[in-house]
């Protein structure tokens, strides 16, 4: 573990002052300041103000995904809790002094194109983009997998893009069950979209695993064009992509029983990668895989007053799944607690060089 003395740098500075002085949630746990995790990353503070609570009448729980909105709002999507509706919560986040300031402001129900909404029995929501403009998201699902274009305004779908046939799940493809399209993120200007897979398809060997790349346009149709090969540390899998500084952020998970969550997050260069859309196996181009290094390892913050209703290497850690960049490169991750009582919904915000 690091030394938790830190001397606050510019960036950490200037996302504070930007945020203000803005009071902890209700359920927060409370500590000081930013602390140092890696080189590249600090602590600014984590909540758990949206554990085990409701909003209109259902449990905010199992967020897989998370999007910024605009300053101060967010979504976060729902993956497959029982057969309750598929959903996004919709979030007030703030950052703070002694860290976010979040809550739990409304739902939107996901629904199939006749209004009926998706329940977690047909869909396991894990990826989410907010398309420019904010009138609609896309959202991945792990069950086929797919990704579906929703209306913000009733939560209908309108669209869904297409899925490269090996990507599909078996006997129609080649991907494991529970472990398809589990990240998702767009660009800037909303014209490139990238679709990350938790693990690797049958054939293409012990974490490697693929990262689609569609173009398009905001609202419109997109089509995949590339895929690109990612190594994942050992045991671990791909959760989370985010476009940042003309590559990627890529978060890395596991869990092991007894010992508890590994949560690391990897700058990934993408120029000049190889397209390995008609490699049949991986493991026959292990050099294609896209160049990475590490920004942060969640278990090398300060714990911060955390604590863990399960074993954890760092009471810090817990089911992380979810990552947005926001202003004054400040990182948001949130938990999945799988709406079980051995886990916690808790948001952390961490400011990176």
């Amino acid at each position: 573990m690091r030394s938790r003395s830190f001397v606050v740098p510019a960036v950490v500075a200037v996302s504070l002052a930007v945020g203000g002085a803005v009071p902890v949630s209700a359920g927060s746990a409370p500590h000081a300041g930013p602390g140092v995790c890696s080189p590249s990353a600090a602590l600014l503070g984590f909540s758990d103000a949206l554990d085990k609570t409701q909003v209109e009448g259902t449990a905010v729980a199992g967020l897989s995904a998370l999007g910024l909105v605009r300053s101060g709002r967010a979504l976060a999507l729902v993956d497959n809790i029982g057969t309750t509706p598929a959903r996004l919560v919709h979030l007030s986040v703030r950052p703070g002094h002694g860290g976010p300031a979040v809550s739990a402001t409304g739902v939107t129900t996901l629904r199939r194109p006749d209004g009926t909404p998706y329940t977690g029995a047909d869909f396991d929501g894990e990826g989410l983009v907010i398309e420019r403009g904010g009138r609609s998201v896309l959202a991945s699902s792990e069950v086929e997998p797919s990704i579906r274009r929703f209306r913000l305004d009733d939560g209908r779908q309108v669209a869904e893009l297409p899925v490269p046939a090996r990507l599909r799940m078996a006997p129609d493809g080649r991907a494991a069950r529970n472990q398809t399209f589990e990240a998702l993120a767009a660009s800037r200007d909303g014209r490139t979209v990238y679709a990350g897979m938790e693990g690797p398809l049958a054939g293409d060997g012990d974490g490697m695993v693929r990262i689609v790349r569609y173009e398009g346009r905001p609202g419109g149709a997109y089509r995949p064009v590339a895929q690109y090969a990612y190594r994942t540390d050992p045991g671990l899998g791909l959760v989370e992509l985010v476009v940042a500084d003309g590559g990627l952020l890529a978060l890395e998970r596991g869990f092991t029983a007894g010992v508890g969550n590994t949560v690391r997050v990897h700058r990934v260069g993408i120029r000049g990668a190889r397209d390995v859309s008609e490699v049949e196996s991986l493991r026959d181009v292990p050099q294609a895989a896209l160049p990475k290094e590490p920004l942060v390892d969640l278990a090398d913050c300060p714990p911060s007053g955390a604590t863990a209703k399960q074993p954890q290497p760092n009471p810090l850690l817990d089911n992380v799944e979810g990552m947005a960049l926001g202003p004054g490169r400040v990182l948001y991750l949130v938990s999945d607690d799988n709406a079980g009582p051995a886990q916690t919904t808790r948001l952390y915000a961490l400011v990176i060089r």
